[in-house]
This record gives C-alpha cells, structure tokens and sequence, in this order.
C-alpha cells in the first residue's frame, strides 16, 4: 500500500493545483485506480532507491578518490593560520571550477584521469550534512579542527564494524516488518518509507522541475519544450542546470566571505548535480544522437524520408525515442570493442587520442569529478564529429555508390505484404535470438577481424615506411616478448590485489574490469616525411573502410536473397531474413575454409579422420537442434498462444488462427527466457542437467544424455500439457451433454482456467511451507530452552545399569 501511496504523493506534487493537496489525505485513502497508482509508485520508489544508491556511491568516490583541488585549497589555510598571522584571499581562491585546476594543457585522453589525479593530495573530506551557519571569525577558528576531524573520519569509515551491522540486520525479521511479532514497529517502517521517498521526490525532481519550469516560462521557451513531447524531462534537466550555475555561483561567494563549511557543502552538492548531468549526457544524449544520426544517414537504403520519420516520431515518440537510442547505444558498444581489438594489435600509444578502457588509472567518475565542464564539453563535441564522421564514411557514402552502381539493388525491403510466409515479430525475434548471438558469441569471428587487422596494418607499415610506428621495432618485439609478457602478468597481479587505503571502490572497479593488453607507450622510428605518411595513412585507411562497408552491405544481402528464392519463389522477403541468412552462409563457408587448410598439413589420413569425427558430431548437433531448437520451442510458442494470446485477443464467437512459424519463433525467445530464469535459480534436476549439457559442449555432445534426461521429460510435459486440456474438452465435456456454447466457452478456456490453478497450487503449497517455517520458529523462539550436541558412541558388550539411564538422563 505505500507504493500506492507514493504514486499519488508524486501525482500530488506535480498536478500544481491547491485542491489537490487539500484533497490528498482523502486521496491517499482512496481505493479508486489502486493497480495504476502501485505500479507508478512502484517505479517513482525503484527511481528513488537508485538515486540514494548512487548518492552513497558517488560520496564513496569523493571520499577515497579525492575531492577536487578548487574544493581542497582553501581547506588548508585555516590549518596553517592556527600557528601563522591571518593572509587576505588572493584572487585565485574563487570559487570558479577552472581557476584551480593546475594542469597547463589537456594530455591524452586515455592519460587525462592519471594527470588530474597526479596533480592533487587532497584531503579526505568531513561529512557535508554537519553544516552550520558560522561567522567568519568562527568558521576560521573551527578550519583546523575540520581537518583533523576529516582525518579521524577517514578513520572512522575505514574501521567500521561488521557486527553491528549484522545485529541490525538480524533484528529486521520478516516477523517484525509484517507486525506478526505483535509489535507495531511495521508501521514505523512504512512511515519512514513514505517520509523518505517524499523528501526525495521534493529534493530531486519537485524543486528542479518547478525550477526548469518558471525559468522557460519566463524565456518564453514554453511552446518549444511542449512540442518536445518530453516536456517533464527536458524542464527538469534545465532546472539541473540552473540549480548547478546556481550553486557554483554561491560557492564563489561563500569562498570570498571565507565561509568555509558552506562553501564546502556548496561545493559538493554541485558536484552532485555536475556528475548527474554528465551521466545523462554520457549514457543518454551521445547515443540518442548517435541513433538519429545513423537513421538519418541510412534513409535512402530504406527509401524513406524525413517525413516518415517525423510521422512516426508524432505517433509514438517514447518508442521512436527509446529505438533510436537502443541503436546508438549499441553502435558506440560495438565501435568500443573494436577499439579495444586495435589496441591489441597497434603499438601502445598509437591511439594515444583515444580513452584506453584497459589503463587501471581510467575511471570515467574520477573523470566527472575532478575535470572542469569546458574539458567534458570540448570531449563531448569531438566524440559527436568523431562518430559522425565514421557514419557518413561507412554508412551514407556507400548508400550513395550503391545507387549509382547497382540502381536496382537498393531499397532494402522492410515491409512486410501479405503473401509473406512470415511476421515481422517472428523474423526479429529470430534475427535477436538465434543470428546475432551465434555470430557474436563465437571467439572464430573476433580472431579472424584481428587477423585480417593486422594484415592491413603490417601491408600498411610496409607501403607507407610506418611499421615501427604502426607495431615497432620487429626485433625489440621478439627480444622483449618475454618481458611483455610478464609485465602484463605483473599488471593483472597488481590490479587482482586487495585495493589500499585511498583507492577505494574505483580501484576494486578495475580490478574486475581489467582485461589486460598492451598499457603505455612504446617508442618508435619516425621516418622522413612523417606528416604526409600519416595523411596518406589515414586517406588509405578511409579507402579501406569504404570497401569493407560497400562487401557487408551488398555480399550477405546478395548471398541471402538467391538464396531465399529457391524456398519463397518471387514473394517479397524482409531483408533481415536475407542478411540473416547471407551472414550465416558466409560465416560457414569461411569457417569450413580455415578448417581445412588447418587440417592439410597433417595430411589425408587425418583429414579423413576429422571429416568422420565432424560428420558424427554434425549429425548428433543436428538431431539435438531439431528436439531442443524445433520442436520444444515449437510446443512452447503453442501453448503460450493457447494460454495468454487467444484468450485476449480471439473473441468467442471468432476461431483462432495458429501461425506454426511465428510459434516457433516465440517459443525459441520463451525457451532462452525460461532457461536463464532456471541457471539463476535453485538448484533442481532441470537446472543440473542444463549445465551438464553446457559443460559438455558441441565437441564432448553426449546425445544420448540429452534425449533421456532434457528432450523426452521436457516434451513429455509439454505434450501433456497441450493434450490433457484439449482431451477434456472435446471429448469428456460432450459427452455430460452441455450446449454448444458451454463446450466453445470450455474449448477455448480450459487453457488459461488450468494455468490459473496450477500457479493457484503452487502459491498454496509455498505459502504452506512458509508459515510451517514461521511457525517452528515463533515456537522455538517461546518455548525453546536449548539444544546441546552429544556424541553418540557405540560401546562393545553390554552396557552397565547406569550407562543404560545416561541417555534418558541427558
């Protein structure tokens, strides 16, 4: 009921009218729309439970990786004023973010955190809730006590208790928080939780909302922000930034007057508000720009225009918004990885203007924290030409070739007719769950782009005379070889070590995230005419870019299509179906090709051998497909469609029709869905035999014990699942003798009626066993006096009168 609660205190807040606080205890009483309300306050509780995770976290990074050194530097002065005659403020205590920063220039970016860390020993700050209202005599009487007292906090935070906190966690009881011990501390409970996520909703979205909100009213912006669709979020982010001006123009102030305690909780409220609206620009605007850029860019590939996408964007902007994002977010995901793929292969500090994800001082919040805005929105501008500059390369320049070369080949075909053997809900789902995963979870695809990368660069360096600046010095490689090698045994050492006093939870961080490779700079021969070898590199580059573009978005469609048209005929295929299937063919076929020129050196005998062996392990991969790819997913997609979707959307009066093939496709998404639900759960005979079947892999397949213990139990009950229900209805409810009616009311609910009461029986039977449980511990916990463990020993012969009544004794 607090969820409920919650939501109408939030549609409270931002309704703006006085009737609706004055008739909100009413409404909080209220039984009207009671399953909206707990859903919204459901999410508006989750929102403000990350918020307070993330407060606790980012004060954890402020307090062992530092606070910045335009917070720090007046922080001292009243320490060194306790044995030292009072200085006036100079100029550069202001409390401006970019005045302080000591770093003449900007380093490389993948070095950048490493130099603002290395530029400052700040302090470890003293709480900020502890903020009193001083005077400036007594504010600098108290600064050397601050210092001290951030010493022994520091302290204090690293030797806290273990126990105390598992004695409070022991004293919260399911018991206790239901109000079943008799004690009405859960209503305590759900007081605080109500008062808590209120001050929350009023801090963090109420005053910045309304904050946003008079300022646009007031510019005159109000029109524009309404036709955004997204009026809340927009008006709220722009209260954030007001609020942000607003704080770092009252820390300069305090700063001047000599406020110290102020000016620092001033100061971290504005780091606060400066990392919250990095985050949302980091996480959200780049890769929402990103995907409109690419869809803008890939238009004539699809043949549509900027008014269709306008259409769109008025019908559903969440899902158009949200689309747009999901694909910029993976476009920067997979330009990453392949950053990543570079570094192994180019010499260390080639990509020297690139943030390097492996180097153990990168951390992207230490970042947000210390760097000023001008350096985050000067990385922000770069990264946005950066991408752009590779979409129009690889994306919008090939679309254009391909027109002008191949005029018939373009649009791709993304509309669905109604001779098309499929849905567009079944070939994505197909595309998500069964092609992507098997191209990308294979470790053949990732060395074969490497090696193809390190042909380019070695035929590269050798063309332009750049080899040792592209991969060095061919002989210090293969002299220092074994040197690299334990260097980066070294680095994973030192980074899998226990973090010290002062790295906090950043350096633990990377510590998981380390994933080795080359770190730092190698040195290299510069030839003559180095800047136009590096023109002529990037021009050579850009060509091979275009080329690779021009085969992925012409070869697999190609292959695809002819194809498809042996099983379609002339019947229009979505393309996602051609590409599929294009990838697929070529993947193998480049595949099958490596594995044989793998096996021709061992000669014929053994590449007889191996065909055997494959052939076997093919046919026993193929049998396992077809039970545990075709026909489970098969029966899964049926009954789902029986239980859930033709009972919503069928009327009763209306027959429903089954697609086998969009079943399928369903069923192969459930089946992914229900299988990891049951790797995360309890340990349980389908839980078992699944990781058996994963640890044996393709190559060790034991078909056999796939078919005896998954296959035939998993079918079995799907069978009867699907045969039970219907053998009820169509043959024993006829022969009661009811009406036509009553038998289709039957046929078509029989199905969810059965889920219904088996999920009935199940919550039962675990409730049961819960209060059972409850129940042996209210007893125990009255009247239990106690339970001693004795020995129980077997003694040879026969046991004297007295031994005989120990036991009974004890």
């Amino acid at each position: 009921m607090d969820t409920a609660e919650e939501g109408r205190i939030y549609k409270c807040l931002f309704t703006g009218s006085v009737s609706s606080l004055l008739t909100l205890p009413l409404d909080m009483l209220s039984t009207e729309n009671l399953l909206a309300d707990c859903l919204q306050g459901c999410f508006v509780v989750t929102c403000t439970l990350c918020a307070f995770i993330s407060l606790v976290w980012l004060r954890e990074q402020i307090v062992h990786g530092g606070a910045p050194l335009w917070l720090e530097q007046n922080q001292q002065q009243p320490a060194n004023a306790a044995g030292q005659p009072n200085e006036a403020p100079g100029p550069g205590n202001g409390g401006a973010e970019n005045q302080p920063m000591p770093a003449p220039a900007d380093p490389p970016a993948e070095n950048a955190a490493a130099a603002a860390a290395a530029a400052e020993v700040p302090d470890i700050p003293p709480d900020p809730a502890e903020d009193l209202e001083l005077d400036n005599e007594d504010e600098e009487e108290a600064g050397a006590e601050d210092v001290a007292d951030a010493n022994n906090g520091a302290q204090d935070d690293m030797n806290w208790n273990a126990l105390e906190w598992d004695r409070a966690a022991e004293e919260l009881t399911w018991e206790r928080m239901l109000g079943l011990d008799g004690s009405l501390v859960f209503l305590e409970h759900v007081f605080w939780v109500v008062s808590l996520n209120t001050l929350f909703i009023l801090v963090f979205a109420f005053c910045p909302y309304h904050i946003g909100h008079f300022s646009v009213v007031g510019l005159g912006f109000e029109e524009y922000v309404r036709a955004s669709h997204f009026e809340g979020l927009i008006t709220t982010i722009v209260g954030y930034v007001l609020l942000a001006i607003t704080l770092i123009v009252c820390h300069g102030l305090a700063a001047l007057v000599r406020f110290q305690r102020s000016r620092r909780l001033l100061g971290v409220c504005y780091i606060v508000v400066k990392v919250s609206l990095l985050v949302v620009v980091e996480i959200g605007v780049f890769p929402l720009i990103c995907g409109w850029w690419l869809d803008i860019c890939s238009l004539e590939m699809f043949d549509a225009t900027l008014k269709d996408r306008e259409l769109s964007f008025e019908s559903a902007p969440g899902t158009t918004m949200f689309l747009h994002w999901l694909v910029g977010m993976v476009y920067v995901f997979y330009f990453a990885s392949f950053i990543l793929l570079l570094r192994e292969v180019l010499r260390p500090g080639v990509l020297w203007f690139l943030r390097n994800l492996n180097d153990p001082d990168f951390n992207p919040v230490q970042e947000m924290i210390h760097l000023p805005i001008y350096r985050h929105l000067r990385r922000f501008i770069l990264s946005v030409v950066v991408f752009g500059s590779i979409v129009l390369l690889m994306l919008w320049l090939p679309i254009r070739i391909i027109k002008h070369i191949l005029p018939t080949f373009l649009p791709y075909n993304v509309m669905l007719y109604s001779d098309a053997p499929v849905s567009e809900l079944s070939l994505e789902l197909l595309l998500l769950q069964v092609v992507l995963p098997a191209l990308l979870e294979q470790g053949h695809t990732r060395q074969w782009l490497k090696g193809l990368v390190r042909a380019w660069t070695v035929t590269a360096g050798y063309l332009l005379d750049l080899h040792s600046y592209l991969l060095g010095d061919q002989e210090e490689n293969e002299n220092n070889a074994n040197q690299q090698a334990n260097n980066n045994q070294q680095a994973r050492n030192n980074n899998n070590a226990i973090p010290v006093v002062g790295e906090g939870l950043h350096a633990a961080h990377q510590a998981i995230l380390q994933q080795g490779g080359p770190v730092g700079f190698q040195p290299y021969h510069r030839p003559m005419k180095f800047p136009l070898r590096i023109v002529l590199l990037i021009v050579f580059m850009c060509v091979t870019l275009l080329l690779a573009s021009l085969v992925c978005l012409t070869l697999p469609v190609f292959a695809g299509r002819w194809l498809m048209s042996f099983w379609t005929g002339s019947a229009k295929i979505h393309e996602l179906y051609t590409a599929a299937c294009g990838l697929y063919v070529c993947w193998l076929s480049i595949r099958a090709i490596t594995v044989l020129l793998a096996w021709m050196p061992q000669g014929r005998r053994v590449i007889l051998l191996k065909v055997q062996e494959w052939t076997l392990m093919i046919m026993k991969t193929l049998i396992v497909a077809v039970l545990l790819a075709g026909v489970i997913p098969l029966l899964l997609g049926l009954l789902f469609e029986l239980v859930i979707v033709a009972p919503l959307r069928v009327p009763l009066d209306q027959t429903p029709l089954f697609y086998p093939w969009q079943d399928w496709a369903l069923g192969v998404l459930h089946a992914k869905i229900i299988a990891a639900i049951t790797l995360m759960g309890p340990q349980w005979w389908l839980k078992t035999v699944i990781e058996q079947v994963y640890a044996n892999g393709i190559r060790n397949i034991d078909l056999h014990f796939i078919i005896r213990k998954l296959a035939a139990p998993v079918i079995a009950v799907l069978l009867l699942s699907l045969c039970v229900p219907y053998v009820i209805a169509a043959g024993v409810v006829p022969m009661i003798g009811v009406t036509m009616e009553m038998q289709n009311l039957v046929q078509r609910r029989i199905y969810p009626f059965l889920l219904m009461v088996v999920m009935l029986m199940g919550i039962l039977s675990f409730q049961i066993r819960q209060f059972k449980r409850l129940y042996e511990h209210i007893k125990n916990d009255k009247y239990l006096v106690g339970q001693r463990l004795v020995n129980y020993e077997r003694k040879a012969g026969k046991p004297s009168p007295a031994a005989q009544s120990s036991p009974a004794q004890e």
